[in-house]
């Protein structure tokens, strides 16, 4: 596969037969190959957007680390943006995978990870999109995940807003509304929270930041992800799971108690599967705020 691989990109691999996912004995070839697979899907949504990585270069058995900053070594073809990091208190120099080869160079750094802030490098204090970070407490479960998500889709619906859900590739989901220019973090942030505290007493289920008390059992809405410098993890990213799932962009049809998130993986997912999220940045959506 490496000679075939050599003539279709301008990456020079290495440690192709590196065990990544030791349980089911994936390889990074393997790992490659996916991105490649996924590349059409992935692509339209990372373009000018920064993203962070998170490696792992002996297998997600072992210890990994996050990365902001481009590597030591990152090819002159990378494209990248320097941007002031108020966190850090100096300048990042960023990744943006624009291109096959961008997301083949990262499968080989083994960024099995790869995670998207929610605004594009020119409007980076400008959010284009807004995010319903959904996380289980247990007990709670993935099928209460799955009904509070239906909440917020029937509370995004009324508002005249089209949403589009995905797995995290974890235990959780992601509800994802593109919105036009304009807009704030603060204000995206606010959104979030106001639209979880109006669906917070149906079922039970929902927690949020003002909630009080013990939240064991609920699904906590965390709109702090609506925040300057946050990422989401990318749709169609690999997780560093045991399994090797994958976050994965669903129809709403899709979205039952039934629904499994290990069923989406990386020797699980289908290239012929249908995008349910194509052409979602054309939605260039207003919020009532």
């Amino acid at each position: 596969m490496s000679e075939t691989l050599d003539k279709l990109t301008k990456v020079e691999f290495t440690n192709l037969d590196k065990i990544m996912y030791p349980a089911l004995q994936i390889t990074k070839r393997q790992v490659v190959k996916y991105y490649i697979q996924m590349a059409p899907k992935m692509l339209d949504i990372l373009h000018n957007r920064p993203v962070v990585l998170t490696r792992f270069p002996n297998g997600v058995d072992q210890q990994g680390f996050y990365e902001k900053d481009a590597p030591q070594g990152t090819p002159s073809w990378v494209k990248t943006v320097r941007i002031y990091s108020e966190t850090a208190e100096r300048e990042i120099d960023y990744i943006l995978c624009n291109d096959l080869d961008t997301l083949v160079w990262l499968a080989n750094l083994a960024a099995l990870e790869i995670h998207m802030t929610l605004c594009q490098a020119e409007s980076f204090g400008s959010p284009d999109m807004l995010v319903f970070d959904m996380d289980p407490k247990p007990p709670a479960t993935f099928a209460d995940v799955t009904t509070v998500a239906l909440f917020i889709k029937d509370r995004l619906d009324s508002l005249g807003l089209k949403s589009y859900p995905k797995t995290s590739g974890k235990k959780g989901m992601h509800i994802l509304v593109p919105i036009g220019k304009g807009y704030s973090f603060k204000q995206t942030r606010e959104f979030v929270q106001t639209v979880g505290e109006s669906i917070k007493e149906q079922g039970g289920l929902i927690a949020t930041e003002k909630s009080k008390g013990d939240i064991r059992g609920k699904v906590y809405i965390d709109y702090a992800q609506n925040s300057h410098g946050r990422t989401m993890i990318s749709p169609y990213s690999l997780r560093a799971t045991p399994d090797a799932t994958v976050s994965t962009p669903l129809h709403w049809k899709e979205v039952s108690k039934g629904l499994k998130p290990e069923s989406f993986s990386l020797l699980k997912m289908k290239t012929s599967r249908e995008n349910p999220w194509k052409g979602i940045m054309e939605h260039k959506q207003k919020l009532k705020l």
